[in-house]
């Protein structure tokens, strides 16, 4: 039996570093062997081609990023909502001790702050009362006094224009705090001082009122505007003070929460009008308010004004409200303003959008009326004066107006009411007269022409600036006589407008107007306020239309009650004239 040729070899073994040595001392040429072994494989590659030379292996690619794989950063807003339902707890009511849990809408707010791609310098958001508004307005402070978008050592208020009102928020974000565990031990609170206070941060906030020397030397990078919506008017020493002084920081934030003003040429409203406009996307707005023309005390359109109807807006409270506004007038406009969110002044209104819309219909030619009576409001010489026409046919009462203004500066004064009085010029419903006044002779002269041209028995006129017209009458063609037998004093007092205006109301209610929806008529009628005389009660015995609590121009309403007070006075003297 033939032997393993290793067999004649003493036993090897191989160490760490791939030395062979013989073991336990046992002789034997092993590098001999191993040296023999290379030699023959050598031989045998002798005549073998060589391969050719491998190119360097490419460095290793780095991994691609799987599909889902990659972290987005997280939207601000989301990090604000989990901060607020997490940290935040109920403070008083049914959910009393519970963590706030945000509704929709309120989130929808915080997504139109803190993730608009400009970046929000000034955030709007209006709607009806009771909405949770002070509660909102109180996390949002929270959130920059020690929450994910504090600034350290940050200057932070809210305004207001009393005392109380600029409280409400302090009070509000308090509570708030005490009831966290997370953050009443980070939070001092001042209660005499309205002041709230995180010391390992350095955020401080306080609480002002209508005082605009606080505001100063103030360098604020978040500001809360509270029930802007007050501020009568298209200015606010407060509110221009503190936007002024957030000059100096880098990206201030100021956020109005409120409902809307009465007027169109109120702060608020002219601050929504532009934000509307989408001109400054650093600007966003959120407007919750009813259309005019819906019906007001519907549950839709209350739902229109009111996010929070049916969460923790008492909707049987709600509609108790409009009950109250549906059966007495005089609490309509209230109604409208603070629940439906609409710019109505909350003040006795002589007639609803509504009666008014109704009566809108055409109005018919009047020259073959057999009766015209008329009533002429004389204005100072820059201001509106208006003539308004009416007559009887096919039992209805058909309106006519006619209104000058001066032509120089008319352009200004449109944009100074904020109303197109040069579209309406243009559009042949507005009368000017050269110069800038009014010029009482070119009224004197169009006046002869309507006498000419309809049969006008009265024309009621307020006697404030007569002596200067009736010069220009009688130049114009009229006689002394004529003065004296057509035209007829009419007081401006409750006296004399107390009846004509519960004659104009009875033909409105009665729809036996029709004023053909005249724009400058219509703007008249929606600014037409009632009032009573000093320290009296309003009601029907006991009104007159107010140019001073007016929102705006009044004439042509002045012109069409004295029209309508005059038609009994015509009446009387006829049938004086057949008795007697």
């Amino acid at each position: 039996m033939s032997k393993n040729r290793l067999s004649n070899y003493e036993p090897v073994e191989r160490t760490a570093d791939g030395t062979i040595v013989k073991r336990r001392g046992r002789g034997i040429k092993a590098q001999e062997f191993v040296r023999e072994i290379r030699e023959r494989a050598a031989n045998l590659d002798a005549g073998k081609p060589k391969p050719p030379g491998r190119p360097p292996r490419p460095p290793p690619e780095p991994p691609q990023p799987q599909p889902g794989n990659r972290k987005t950063p997280e939207p601000k807003s989301a990090t604000i909502i989990r901060w607020i339902e997490q940290r935040c707890y109920v403070p008083e009511g049914r959910l009393l001790g519970q963590k706030f849990v945000l509704l929709d809408w309120q989130k929808d707010a915080i997504r139109d702050i803190y993730d608009n791609p400009s970046g929000t310098r000034r955030a709007i958001f209006s709607y009806g009362r009771k909405n949770g508004k002070t509660y909102f307005a109180a996390l949002l402070l929270l959130v920059h006094l020690c929450g994910p978008m504090y600034r350290p050592n940050g200057q932070l208020f809210s305004t207001a224009l009393s005392r109380e009102q600029a409280a409400l928020i302090f009070a509000a974000a308090a509570r708030i705090v005490r009831m966290s565990p997370e953050l009443r031990g980070g939070v001092i609170i001042r209660e005499s001082m309205k002041v709230l206070r995180c010391p390992e941060l350095g955020t401080y906030y306080r609480a002002l009122a209508a005082e605009a020397t606080t505001a100063f030397g103030l360098n604020p990078c978040f500001t809360i505007h509270d029930e802007l919506g007050q501020v009568k008017g298209p200015r606010s020493a407060l509110y221009e003070a503190m936007e002024t002084a957030s000059g100096g920081q880098d990206n201030p934030l100021s956020v109005i929460i409120s409902t809307q003003a009465p007027t169109d040429g109120d702060l608020l409203s002219m601050l929504i009008d532009d934000a509307m406009s989408g001109l400054d996307p650093r600007t966003v707005v959120r407007l919750y308010t009813a259309p005019m023309t819906d019906d007001p005390f519907s549950v839709e359109t209350i739902r229109k004004a009111n996010p929070a109807f049916g969460t923790f807006l008492n909707e049987t409270e709600v509609l108790a409200m409009a009950d109250d506004a549906r059966r007495m007038r005089a609490r309509e406009a209230e109604y409208r303003n603070l629940i439906l969110n609409q710019r109505v002044e909350a003040c006795n209104r002589f007639v609803s959008p509504e009666a008014w819309a109704a009566i809108s219909g055409p109005a018919e030619p009047i020259d073959d009326c057999s009766e015209v009576y008329a009533g002429l409001d004389l204005s100072a010489t820059t201001d509106l004066t208006a003539l308004v026409l009416i007559g009887k046919k096919n039992k209805l009462w058909h309106v006519h107006p006619i209104f000058w203004l001066p032509r120089e500066g008319l352009e200004d004064k449109a944009r100074a009411d904020r109303v197109p009085y040069d579209q309406w010029h243009k559009d042949g419903f507005l009368h000017t007269t050269p110069g800038a006044s009014v010029d009482y002779e070119n009224v004197a002269i169009y006046l002869r022409e309507i006498f000419e041209h309809y049969k006008i028995r009265k024309i009621g006129f307020d006697r404030w600036n007569m002596i200067h017209l009736k010069p220009w009458l009688l130049q114009a063609g009229f006689s002394d006589y004529q003065i004296e037998q057509k035209w007829v004093e009419y007081g401006q007092g409750t006296k004399s407008m107390s009846p004509a205006l519960r004659e104009l109301e009875q033909l409105i209610v009665e729809k036996e107007l029709r004023h053909g929806s005249h724009p400058v008529l219509n703007m008249c009628a929606a600014n037409a306020v009632v009032e009573g005389a000093a320290n009296e009660k309003v009601d029907e015995s006991n009104r007159k239309l107010s140019k001073k609590k007016s929102s705006g121009r009044i004439d042509g309403m002045v012109a069409l009650a004295m029209a309508v007070g005059v038609k009994p006075l015509a009446l009387k003297v006829d049938l004086e004239s057949i008795i007697g």
